[in-house]
């Protein structure tokens, strides 16, 4: 799966839950949505790492 395609999965994923938060009040869901931004945030940071990497390789 490409680097685009995980981050999508993962902001779709995030994006219902939520919802489920904030429109249903689910608490439950809130823990799975900050969860999923953890997870976005480190894999933001690690795309960063590799895109800074290879641009320093040229």
């Amino acid at each position: 799966m490409s680097r685009v395609e995980e981050i999508k999965n993962l902001v779709d994923e995030t994006a219902v839950e939520m919802e489920k938060f904030y429109e249903k009040g689910n608490k439950a869901a809130g823990t799975r949505a900050r969860k999923g931004l953890q997870e976005l945030k480190k894999l933001a940071q690690e795309i960063r790492l590799e895109i800074q990497d290879i641009k320093n390789k040229d």
